[in-house]
């Protein structure tokens, strides 16, 4: 029952939200091609339920020379990023096309953020129970420190989350991720692991 009203959730809310939304993003696609040259929409490959591979849509907020893979950016000066995605990121904006792969069932509204494949490479088979649900547009994760925290703690935090769902802590989340996004609060990816520069050299044979 808990997974038939997730979904059913989660179509409501994508379908409406994309309908609601629809001026503000056509306005934001307007901004990001006068910005600067290239896609309005960033597509990268994640990893989601199961260990499947899906392509995952962003509103473009770097520029076009900038490494797909590379780190995200940890200050809101980073030279890749551009003027409009400076504004996309601060209020998540960036993340509204993700509607779209909620709607086609890849991602659902709550769940695990989907990874890079090079981070999925180097888990434990521990850490990729991750994967034992699909991935979400907002999460536990999300709500306890986001960008503050280490891929690893990230981890942890979602395997608690597959421990305790309900749709209880759901809305929990996605009341919270609310209140977090109006107030900008660790937008910034700031920690990183010990080996992360390591994994990133072999991004390219993920990709």
């Amino acid at each position: 029952m808990y997974g038939l009203i997730r979904r059913s959730l989660d179509i409501f809310v994508s379908a409406t939200g994309l309908l609601i939304f629809l001026p503000l993003m056509a306005a934001i696609a307007v901004w990001i091609r006068i910005d600067s040259p290239g896609a309005v929409i960033f597509r990268q490959n994640r990893v989601g339920f199961r260990g499947k591979v899906f392509t995952l849509y962003k509103f473009r907020t770097m520029r076009t020379d900038t490494d797909p893979y590379g780190f995200s950016p940890k200050d809101e000066n980073d030279p890749r990023v551009t003027a409009s995605g400076r504004f996309l990121r601060r209020y998540s904006l960036d993340e509204l096309p993700q509607l779209v792969n909620v709607l086609r069932g890849q991602m659902t509204l709550v769940g695990p953020r989907p990874l890079l494949p090079w981070q999925y490479e180097r888990w434990t088979d521990r850490q990729k129970k991750r994967c034992d649900v699909k991935p979400g547009l907002t999460g536990w994760a999300q709500i306890r420190g986001r960008g503050a925290l280490t891929h690893e703690d990230k981890i942890e935090l979602d395997l608690w989350y597959i421990e305790h769902a309900s749709l209880m802590l759901d809305l929990k989340i996605l009341w919270e991720t609310i209140f977090r996004v109006l107030r900008s609060e660790d937008v910034l990816e700031v920690k990183y692991s010990k080996d992360d520069s390591e994994c990133l050299d072999k991004s390219k044979e993920s990709q």
